[in-house]
C-alpha cells in the first residue's frame, strides 16, 4: 500500500463542486427571502 502524502492530492475538482454548491445555497436563500418579504408586503 502507498504511503500517504499529505498535500499532494489534486482537489480542483471538489473546489469547484463546493464553490457551486456555495453559489447555489446562496442565491436560493436570497430568493427566499425575497420571496417572503414579497409576500409580507402583499399579504399585509
Amino acid at each position: 500500500m502507498a504511503d500517504h502524502k499529505h498535500g499532494e492530492m489534486d482537489i480542483t475538482v471538489q473546489e469547484k463542486t463546493f464553490d457551486g454548491f456555495m453559489k447555489m445555497v446562496t442565491r436560493t436563500s436570497i430568493g427566499i427571502i425575497v420571496f417572503l418579504i414579497f409576500l409580507a408586503l402583499v399579504g399585509g
